[in-house]
């Protein structure tokens, strides 16, 4: 009985968390409210609170669910013992432009991320959890250059700090650019190649070397 009943209870999380999806992709974040979702996923407000705070701790769960199948390769650039850690970033961004083309739901998520996510006050929780997980990415990038860099595969001199920033924004930009413009160009068929042309930055750039380096 206790078993079914938390079976039942990560049911409901599952309907709320689709419902939430489908809200926020159509209405916006800010325009959407718990009472919206809980007529949408056909369960009390009250239901939504038993699981979610509020709507910042709702919108962070449905963001947690695209990151599960990416941790096992991002941990694989960090490992001092994998010979390829760049090779193994290179994998990761090609997988994650290639399922955020691909896959209708990771597409749907990152476009409410990046286009119909408003900083109101009552999202006041989330931006700074946003705030927080930006600095987390770049120091997890950090991280996975710096093992580059002690590989040999990216230069000695190179700035990890200020590179970690620039791969970020490099990423965040492409995805907000094709998410908005999808038609623009294929980030599907284009993924290698972006990634590539992001790599030659971090070996190449005089700009993303530290500057005390001798010349």
């Amino acid at each position: 009985m206790v078993r079914r009943t938390k079976e039942e209870a990560q049911a409901t999380r599952s309907q709320i968390l689709e419902a939430a999806e489908q809200a926020f992709y159509a209405r916006g974040v800010a325009r959407t409210t718990l009472a919206d979702i809980a007529t949408l996923a056909g369960v009390t407000r009250g239901a939504i609170y038993w699981h979610f705070t509020n709507k910042a701790e709702l919108f962070q769960a449905m963001l947690d669910s695209l990151h599960e199948p990416l941790e096992e390769m991002s941990q694989a650039t960090h490992n001092e013992d994998e010979a390829d850690p760049l090779g193994c970033m290179k994998k990761l961004l090609v997988h994650l432009f290639h399922e955020v083309s691909r896959n209708p739901k990771t597409r749907r998520i990152n476009e409410i991320l990046f286009h119909k996510c408003e900083f109101t006050d009552e999202m006041c929780d989330f931006r700074r959890q946003r705030r927080d997980n930006a600095v987390w990415c770049n120091e997890r990038i950090g991280l996975a250059l710096s093992n580059a860099v002690r590989k040999g595969q990216l230069p000695a001199t190179l700035d990890v700090s200020r590179a970690a920033v620039s791969l970020h924004a490099y990423i965040d930009g492409l995805l907000a650019q094709w998410l908005l413009v999808p038609e623009s160009f294929s980030l599907y068929d284009q993924a290698e190649t972006l990634v590539e042309s992001c790599m030659d930055m971090l070996r190449h750039s005089p700009a993303l070397r530290q500057h005390d380096a001798a010349v």
